[in-house]
Formats: structure tokens, sequence, C-alpha cells
């Protein structure tokens, strides 16, 4: 029976553990043009004990930025800069991934340089409300893409994929949950398109395997992961459809052969266990546990069979030696939220370890 502190082998790359630290927004790319920093070096070299780290959303052309100081892979200057932070994880013998994330809709034209609006699958303006480097603002109405903008999306995270492996990562995972593009696709309600983008669940599908298959023929299957987050609300998205949806979503997915699929759980145990059954090989999961963030208790899908690897947000915040902690059955720091998002070191790289 495989425990969390065992090895596993994901797609040849070999990792420590089965603990997974999550894609966490922390939005403190203040180097020059949205670049990584030092302390974002520090911070993440300090969780090389994970198994696996998934960065956080680090979007794959400007016009994918979604939130205010989160970097980018788009250029010369920031795949230099990511250098700095994978060197600094692989001198401490970590993995780590760079999670590719295209905000689409959920943007606003102060966020992003120019004359640049946020685009979707449909012109569908979401309900709620966004930081901005101007204040709160509203959400506004995104601009529908066109076909050839479409293709151009799906090249630019193949070219950030590209630019991931120059930058030293081990792997790219595609962003494919929590209301932002490629799940703005798959939903009904942001997508309202009529051609073979949208409408029939076979299109609306199409996108997010369309870049899965663009990003595996740039960097090899073996080092793309895929995250979901099925019947997920966050971001003003609606899916009735969810099971009869993700099932063709996997379908389509599954022929890659991507090293992973990482199921950010939001309802469903039955539907998770459906979907791993479905996929073939690696399944990650994030299982929901709201409102007390995923702990020690959660290893135990590990031991049922329910997933290979179980991924951490939160708690890895705030313990940065997180699968020394889990091993020792604790203590647990206690996340800052306050300080999550933005700022400098605190809440950040202060948090101590054992």
């Amino acid at each position: 029976m495989a425990t969390a502190f065992d090895g596993y082998d994901l797609g040849g790359t070999k990792l420590a553990n089965r603990i997974a630290m999550a894609p966490m927004t922390r939005s403190r790319a203040h180097g020059p043009g949205l670049s990584p920093t030092s302390l974002m070096a520090t911070y993440y070299a300090q969780r090389a004990g994970a198994g696996l780290i998934i960065t956080e959303g680090v979007q794959p052309s400007v016009a994918g930025q979604g939130y205010t100081d989160t970097p980018g892979l788009h250029s010369d200057e920031q795949i230099a800069a990511w250098r700095e932070v994978t060197d600094a994880v692989h001198a401490e013998g970590g993995v780590i991934f760079a999670q590719l994330m295209h905000a689409g809709r959920i943007s606003h034209p102060d966020t992003l340089p120019g004359d640049l609006v946020p685009v979707g699958p449909s012109a569908v303006r979401p309900a709620g409300q966004i930081f901005t480097p101007g204040g709160l603002r509203d959400f506004e109405t995104p601009k529908e893409l066109t076909e050839d903008e479409i293709a151009a999306t799906i090249a630019d995270f193949a070219t950030a994929a590209r630019n991931a492996i120059s930058a030293g990562f081990d792997g790219v995972e595609i962003h494919g949950a929590n209301g932002y593009l490629v799940q703005q696709f798959l939903s009904a309600n942001a997508n309202r398109r009529t051609d073979g983008w949208g409408g029939s669940i076979e299109d609306r599908v199409r996108f997010g395997v369309q870049v899965a298959t663009a990003v595996a023929d740039a960097i090899g299957a073996d080092r793309v992961g895929f995250r979901i987050s099925p019947a997920n609300t966050y971001n003003d998205i609606a899916e009735e459809d969810v099971e009869e949806l993700y099932t063709a979503l996997v379908a389509g997915l599954a022929p890659l052969n991507l090293v992973y699929l990482h199921l950010m759980e939001t309802s469903d145990r039955e539907l998770t266990r459906r979907l791993r059954d479905r996929w073939p090989t690696a399944f990650l999961l994030n299982p929901l546990t709201h409102p007390e963030p995923t702990g020690p208790e959660s290893l135990a899908l590990i031991e049922d069979g329910t997933a290979d690897v179980i991924t951490f947000g939160a708690l890895f915040l705030a313990n940065p030696d997180l699968p020394a902690r889990l091993a020792a059955g604790g203590p647990f720091n206690t996340p800052d939220l306050a300080k999550a998002f933005g700022g400098d070191h605190q809440g950040y790289t202060d948090y101590p370890t054992l």
C-alpha cells in the first residue's frame, strides 16, 4: 500500500514524496516587467521539500494577465528571472512546474497595458469585482475572441511552455479551473458561441484540448499537467452538465497521455472517483475540506487509491516544511490570509520551520 511519504515516478520525474504544493496566486512579481524576484526564489526554495511544487498562475501572454503583480513567462526578462527560482528549488532537491494561467474575462483594463482589454469566449460580463492598480473595480464585458485570436492564444500557451523549459522548470500545468479562460470555454454561461468553439459539449471542450495538444507538442506530454475544478462556481461560472462535460473533457485529454490530471474538488467525491478511473496517468487531488484547509487526514486518500498525489494550498503558505510536519503529526502554523496577496516578506517567507 502506497503512503504519502513514498517516492513517486511522475512520468520519469522522480518525486521524493506524494505531497504537492498547490498553485496559489501571491501577487509579488515586483521585478521588472512582472518578473519574479529573489524573494520569490526564497519562498519556493523554502518549500522544496514538497514532492512537487506547482507555481502560482503565470500568464502566457501580456493579454493573459488578470490580477496585479502576477508573473509572466512571455519575455526574455521573465525567463531569466524564473531561472533564479528554479535553480533555487533544484538546489534544495525540489521539483517545480509552472502553472500557465490565462485569466480571460477575469481581468480589467486598469491592469492591462496600453489599450488591451479583457477577452473571453463570448462578450459576457462576469458578476463581481476585481482589485486593480486603481482600486476595486467592477468587471467589464470582455471582447469576444475571434478565430484568429483563439489560434494565437493557443500558440501563446505553447510558447510559454517552451519558455518554462528554458527557465529550468521541470514541466507545466495548464490552468483549466477556477473560472479562468479554459473553464470559461467549458462553461455555457460564459461561452455562448455558436461556432466550433461553443454550443455543444464537444465544442466547448475543444479549446482546452487544443491548448493541451499544442503544449504537449511543444515540450512533450510527460512534462504537461492539466488542472480542472468540476462544478466550481468561482468567478461567476455555472456548469449544469458537470458529469457529461468533464467526462468529455477527460476523454479528449486522455489520448494525449499528459503526465497528470489535477482535480480541485468542489463537491462530488463520486465524480472524482469516476474521473480518476477514466484517467490513464497520475491523478493529483486537492480534496474538498472547506471550511478548513486540506490537512493530514487527506493523506489517507493516497492509501485508499483515490489519488496518487495530494496537493495542499493554504497549509503550505504557513508551513514551508509541510511534508516534515505531516510526517511528525504537526504542529502546524496558521496562515495569515490578510498577508496572502501582495506585500513583502511578511506572511510569505517569515513562517517558522520545525
